[in-house]
C-alpha cells in the first residue's frame, strides 16, 4: 500500500459516487472531524445466516492487513445471542459485509492523503480530476411520501404493553421503533442524501452504496471507536426540536438539560455501556468521560454520554462486537430481554437500521457509527424505509415519546414530500 500524504485539498473537491467504482462509502463529519471516501471493492467478506458466519467476521477482522469499509447489521444480534426476527426483511443487507476497498481518499478542511490500494495510477489521477469538477447539488425530482407502518393509536398499544414489562420488572428500558415506508419508488439515492445531509449536518453521516443496496444516513451518533488500547463509546439518550427564536432554543435546551426522565434514560444506558465495555477492557480502566453533555445539531438538541476504557491485550474485534453489539442506546435495559420485547412490539424487521456503518485502519484501529435518522432503500425492488425509535421507561408519556418519533423523522420525512421542481 502506498500513501500520499498532505496534498492541498483540490478546489472544488466533491466527493461523490461514481458508477464505475463500486462499493462506495462515504463518511462525512461535517467539519467535526477527517472524511473518508472508499472506492472500489478488492476482497470481500460477508455472512447472511449459518453457523460459520461469526468466524467468517472474525476472519476478516483478524487477517486484514489494511483499510475495511463496510456494516453490520442489527439482526448479527441472533447470532451474537440466542435471538431471533420474525418479521420480513425488504430490504435483503446481509448481516454483515467487509471489503478492502481499491482507494481510499482521506481529508480535512486543508489536506487530503491518498491511500493505494489497488488503483492505477491514471485511473487516479482520473478520478481526482472528476471529483475536482464544479458541480451543484440540484433538488431531487421525485417527490416521495413515507407512510408509517403502524398508525398512533397502535403504536399507543404496542407501547403501553411495554410499558407494562417495565411496571412488572421485566426490563428497565427498551428502544421501541417504527417504520416510515415507501415501496416501488425510484429515487436517485446520491442526491437526495446530499439533500439530507444539507438539512442536518451530522457529524456521523454516511452514503453507502452495496450492489442494489443504499443507505443514506444522517446519524449523529458514535457506536464505538478504537484509538490504540482505548475503546470509546457516546450513546444518545435525550432529543427535543431546536426552537425557532434564540429564545426558545434556549429554552428548549435548558428544558432537555433539566428533564429527570432523559437524564433517566441517559444514565440507564450510561450503566448499561459501561458494564458492555468492562467485560473486554482492563479492570479499573472504564470510565465515564462525559455524563449528560447537550449537543446542539441543525435540527435537534442531543443528551450524549462518552463512556472509554483501555481494552485487554489479544482481545479480537469479534470479543468486543459480542460484548458491546447491539449498541445499549437503540436495546434498552437489561438488553437481551429489551431486544426480545422490542422485537414483540415492532412490525418492521430493522435490518441495517440499529446496526452500524464504519472502517477498519491498517493498525486495527476503529470507527462505527449508529445507523439511525438513515434511509435504506433497495433499488431491485424499489422498497425505501426510514425508522425512528425513543426509549420507554416508567415515566415515559406516550403521546410525548410519539411526538419524539415524528420529530426523529421529520427532517428526511420533509425532504422526500416536497413537490417536484
Amino acid at each position: 500500500m502506498r500513501v500520499t500524504q498532505n496534498i492541498p485539498l483540490p478546489d472544488s473537491f466533491y466527493p461523490q459516487p461514481l458508477g464505475r467504482y463500486p462499493g462506495t462509502v462515504y463518511l462525512n463529519s461535517n467539519g467535526q472531524g477527517t472524511n473518508l471516501l472508499a472506492l472500489g471493492r478488492r476482497n470481500e467478506y460477508q455472512g447472511h445466516q449459518g453457523p460459520s458466519l461469526l468466524s467468517a467476521l472474525d476472519h476478516a477482522t483478524r487477517n486484514a492487513s489494511d483499510w475495511l469499509f463496510g456494516y453490520f447489521s442489527y439482526d448479527l444480534k441472533n447470532h451474537i445471542e440466542n435471538l431471533n426476527s420474525s418479521s420480513e426483511d425488504f430490504l435483503g443487507f446481509p448481516l454483515f459485509h467487509l471489503w478492502q476497498p481499491e482507494v481510499v481518499l482521506e481529508w480535512d478542511h486543508q489536506n487530503l492523503s491518498i491511500h493505494h490500494l489497488g488503483m492505477r495510477e491514471e485511473d487516479l489521477n482520473d478520478l481526482l480530476a472528476q471529483l475536482s469538477q464544479v458541480r451543484s447539488v440540484r433538488s431531487s425530482e421525485q417527490a416521495v411520501q413515507l407512510v408509517p407502518s403502524m398508525d398512533k393509536n397502535e403504536y399507543l398499544q404496542r407501547g403501553q404493553k411495554l410499558i407494562d414489562h417495565i411496571k412488572q420488572g421485566d426490563i428497565y428500558e427498551v428502544n421501541f421503533c417504527q417504520a416510515f415506508v415507501a415501496n416501488e419508488v425510484s429515487i436517485d439515492p446520491w442526491q437526495i442524501y446530499c439533500e439530507v445531509n444539507e438539512a442536518t449536518q451530522a457529524p456521523y453521516s454516511c452514503f453507502m452504496e452495496d450492489r442494489n443496496r443504499y443507505c443514506l444516513s444522517a446519524s449523529p451518533e458514535l457506536f464505538l471507536q478504537k484509538k490504540g488500547d482505548q475503546l470509546i463509546s457516546s450513546p444518545i439518550k435525550g432529543t427535543i426540536k431546536r426552537g425557532s427564536t434564540p429564545q426558545l432554543d434556549e429554552a428548549n435546551c435548558l428544558a432537555l438539560k433539566h428533564s429527570q426522565k432523559e437524564q433517566s434514560e441517559n444514565v440507564m444506558i450510561v450503566d448499561l455501556v459501561r458494564n458492555d465495555l468492562s467485560r473486554v477492557c482492563r479492570p479499573g480502566s472504564v470510565r465515564v468521560d462525559e455524563l449528560m453533555h447537550i449537543k446542539t445539531l441543525k435540527t435537534v438538541h442531543q443528551m450524549v454520554s462518552t463512556i472509554s476504557g483501555r481494552v485487554n491485550p489479544g482481545v479480537s474485534f469479534l470479543d468486543i462486537l459480542r460484548a458491546t453489539f447491539p449498541m445499549g442506546s437503540m436495546t434498552g435495559a437489561p438488553k437481551i430481554r429489551a431486544m426480545e420485547l422490542a422485537d414483540e412490539a415492532e412490525n418492521n424487521r430493522r435490518g441495517l437500521y440499529s446496526g452500524s456503518i464504519g472502517f477498519f485502519r491498517p493498525n486495527g484501529d476503529f470507527t462505527f457509527n449508529v445507523v439511525i435518522r438513515s434511509l435504506c432503500y433497495n433499488s431491485l425492488n424499489g422498497h425505501l424505509s426510514l425508522m425512528t425509535g425513543s426509549a420507554l421507561t416508567a415515566k415515559s408519556d406516550l403521546e410525548a415519546e410519539y411526538d419524539e418519533v415524528l420529530l426523529k423523522a421529520k427532517a428526511i420525512v420533509d425532504i422526500l414530500a416536497k413537490s417536484p421542481v
